[in-house]
């Protein structure tokens, strides 16, 4: 018997007893819908998680340092700075696709009457690359004028030199114009407190100030947060020719010095940034630079916990709604055992004329299978609508986790994968009565009443 005869006599059948069938259906629709759904927001829950602390920076890259602080006169373990040496030993690293030093340096910066006392830091070009920019953009390799790429919420840092009042005395932005107009910075922090709190003291020189350009702007407002906000970025290089042309041979501040006072020829760096191909080679990279003696950080780490935590939530999600499909897979069984004891003298018919017996199997898992095939549809489609209220008037993924986003996503496979597991869910329930039938009597069959 063909599969088209089969499947017209399902159908046939089913619409039969229609009371019985809708409401066998039924069954499958909740079933199918509750499951999706649950899964839905597990997985809503789980990407609003990624997209949270992917704003805070990428998630391939590892923080290296070491212990200590590179202050003047203090002891520490030379076999431990983060040289050009350090990075050359972890560029050749496996997995490791770039490394970025992180070299900080305090400035005071001015622009008309208002002025911040911040610290600025040097990166790679690769680094740089990396940073969203709003406006500006990253200047050409061969561009050998220091430039400052600002973070979004770096203006609220400005005040008014003579009142001292900025953002967070009035709630009002500071006058300060970033791409328009340029920016003083004074390199030499201490010198310019010392001759602004002490005027006596003719010993100390006023330091110099340097006009920098504004490279770019980091993308968002003011109120916007990423994992670039409140930084200042240069290019590492020349800010270390602009450290060594300003300071010459005296110690340059934050820079360590030998038991002598005296500075080192290199520089020494406060972070390295380490880049790996793929998120699962993370914490292996991270555990080689953890074992080499230095001290590494990754969003891995808490990632991974996270991760445990919501694939937990999503299994119990999935669980409660499978319950809902397991009671429908209850109640096909229930119809196909109604729909043999209905139909046994067709059955014995149908044996006696010589029916392969496969096919009244069949005719029976089809029925079963076209009634979830029928309630998997309705159920995704009532999913979808669920989803969409939730995510639309509820907006839960923000109230949660902070993050705006929607927190029920059903993906492709998700709901390809809904409307198969339905049409087995219903197969598997209709199997036992279809064995039945297949296996009845058929004399039993034709004189039954």
């Amino acid at each position: 018997m063909r599969f088209l005869d089969l499947l017209g006599m399902s159908v046939s059948n089913l619409k039969r007893r229609k009371m019985r069938t809708f409401l066998t259906v039924l069954g499958v629709i909740i079933g199918t819908a509750s499951v999706v759904i649950m899964v839905s927001l597990g997985i809503g829950l789980n990407d609003l998680m990624m997209e949270q602390y992917s704003s805070y920076g990428d998630m391939t890259m590892i923080t290296v340092y070491t212990n200590g602080y590179y202050g003047s006169g203090q002891d520490v373990d030379e076999s431990k700075f983060l040289t050009d040496d350090t990075i050359k030993q972890i560029a050749a690293m496996d997995h490791v696709t770039s490394v970025s030093p992180m070299l900080q340096a305090d400035v005071v910066m001015k622009q008309g009457a208002y002025y911040c006392s911040s610290s600025i830091t040097g990166v790679s070009r690769e680094y740089l690359e990396k940073i969203p920019l709003g406006q500006g953009e990253v200047a050409a390799a061969d561009d050998d004028e220091l430039k400052f790429y600002y973070g979004n919420k770096v203006i609220m840092w400005f005040s008014n030199e003579k009142t001292g009042a900025g953002y967070y005395d009035n709630e009002e932005l500071p006058p300060v114009d970033f791409m328009g107009k340029p920016m003083f910075v004074i390199f030499d922090t201490d010198a310019y407190w010392q001759t602004r709190w002490n005027n006596e003291d003719t010993s100390v020189k006023p330091p110099k100030k340097y006009m920098i350009k504004t490279g770019g702007m980091v993308e968002g407002e003011f109120t916007d947060y990423n994992n670039y906000s409140y930084e200042i970025y240069c290019d590492v290089e020349l800010l270390k020719q602009q450290l060594r042309m300003i300071f010459k041979k005296k110690p340059i501040p934050r820079q360590p010095t030998n038991s002598k006072g005296k500075p080192y020829s290199y520089f020494v760096y406060d972070q390295i940034m380490v880049f790996v191909d793929d998120m699962e080679n993370v914490t292996t990279v991270q555990q080689q630079l953890s074992d080499m003696g230095y001290q590494a950080n990754s969003q891995m780490q808490w990632i991974e916990q996270a991760q445990k935590t919501y694939g937990m939530v999503q299994l119990v999600l999935g669980g409660i709604g499978a319950v809902s499909l397991f009671v429908a897979a209850i109640g096909i069984a229930n119809t196909m055992m109604m729909s043999i004891y209905e139909r046994t003298k067709e059955i014995g018919v149908i044996k006696v004329l010589g029916c392969d017996m496969r096919n009244i199997r069949n005719m029976f898992l089809m029925e079963s299978g076209f009634i979830g095939f029928m309630g998997g549809v309705v159920g995704l489609i009532i999913s979808y609508g669920v989803g969409y209220a939730m995510n639309h008037f509820l907006s839960l993924g923000q109230m949660m986790m902070g993050v705006a986003g929607d927190i029920s996503r059903i993906p492709l496979w998700l709901a390809g994968g809904a409307i198969v597991f339905a049409i087995l869910v219903g197969m598997l329930a209709g199997f036992f009565p279809s064995l039945r039938a297949m296996h009845l009597s058929p004399l039993a069959a034709i004189r039954n009443e």
